[in-house]
């Protein structure tokens, strides 16, 4: 009788921390997502937003998980200092590719090797689709919050799971919604991350770190729930002018496939911990 082979275990595409890194995917992940109308509205909704949303002084920028390099050339055609931090060295090629002719600082490493490698303090984080990739996000949040400067701003993007329940809904996954079996699980070459995250969450874990919310918006708003997604060029601006003009209204920017947000860390809180830290009741003995 002739033996039994083994079953082929499943490709994982997780990394050491338990979170989907993009080794072997940044072609598919580029198409799929920079090379479709999906990216070019999320580029021309953040372009409209970020100017609006964030005090942009050319100070430096640290742009963490920052992927395939768009938002460090957009922080650096406003000639600020950037710094992108990604563990993919498969992500990180492209991205050297796409920043030849520009002065952005590359790091290979990730998000829990942030205070290691790059600790700041820094005056602008930029954190973009990053966080529902990561196995513990809240601890994630409370790192990105510990390497804000004093008066520092972040400006974080996370996959909505509630507009994700909204669009299974949408396509008739019922049953998938009633279980809430909405996360990915990134054993497989599915875009679908696994670990979506709420407004409430982020509102919970931003006063825990003593952050303050400035502003808030969603990304993506209308596109994902049209009957067809084969626009020409006048749809697709219109389509872009309707996201631009209701993506930080209420109630539509909580339908937003992306929620963004501009926290800060308030100057005076920390000069405050400060005092109290270097005060004699509390220095060390001589």
């Amino acid at each position: 009788m002739a033996a039994t082979s083994p079953s082929r275990p499943l490709a994982t595409y997780l990394s050491v921390h338990g979170d989907r890194h993009f080794d072997g995917l940044a072609d598919k992940f580029s198409a799929g997502l920079y090379g479709s109308v999906r990216g070019d509205i999320r580029l021309a909704v953040l372009d409209h937003l970020l100017p609006r949303h964030l005090n942009l002084a050319g100070q430096p920028v640290l742009d963490v998980g920052g992927g395939l390099g768009q938002m460090a050339s957009w922080f650096d055609q406003r000639r600020h200092p950037v710094t992108l931090l990604e563990p993919s060295g498969e992500m990180l090629a492209h991205a050297r590719q796409a920043l030849t002719d520009t002065q952005v600082e590359l790091i290979q490493a990730p998000l829990q090797d942030l205070a290691e490698l790059a600790p700041g303090p820094w005056p602008l984080i930029v954190c973009h689709a990053v966080l529902e990739w990561l196995s513990d996000p809240r601890d994630a949040f409370m790192r990105l919050a510990e390497a804000l400067a004093p008066g520092g701003q972040l400006s974080l993007m996370v996959f909505n799971r509630d507009a994700l329940r909204l669009s299974n809904v949408v396509k008739g996954n019922l049953d998938k919604v009633l279980a809430d079996r909405l996360a990915g699980t990134g054993q497989r070459q599915r875009l679908t991350p696994i670990s979506p995250l709420t407004n409430g969450q982020i509102e919970t874990w931003a006063s825990e770190a003593g952050l303050t919310i400035k502003a808030r918006a969603g990304v993506r708003i209308f596109h994902d729930y049209l009957q067809t997604r084969e626009l020409d060029s006048a749809a697709l601006a219109k389509l872009v002018e309707l996201e631009r003009r209701y993506c930080d209204a209420e109630p539509h920017w909580r339908l937003g496939r992306y929620l963004l947000y501009t926290l800060t860390r308030p100057a005076a809180a920390v000069d405050a911990t400060s005092s109290s830290s270097s005060s004699p009741s509390s220095s060390p003995s001589s």
